[in-house]
């Protein structure tokens, strides 16, 4: 039983331990690798934007045509 208990009790301590590592092992991104990431980041935007709006400008003729022209 109480090797069940220190076993739970090192899963955290383990976690902890293992995610410092990873903390102190990251870095961060350079001005260029940032720069292209904030590019990356915008044209997702940009692309999910449009198709919305594009699937908003089908949504609605279809959806009057359905409904009945209200």
């Amino acid at each position: 039983m109480s090797d069940q208990v220190q076993e739970l009790l090192n899963v955290p301590r383990e976690f902890l331990r293992e995610g410092m590592q990873f903390v102190n092992r990251s870095q961060k991104p350079d001005k260029r690798e940032f720069i292209k990431i904030s590019q990356a980041v915008g044209t997702g935007f940009l692309i999910m934007g449009f198709i919305g709006y594009i699937v908003k400008l089908i949504h609605i003729p279809v959806n009057n045509v359905l409904v009945g022209g209200a």
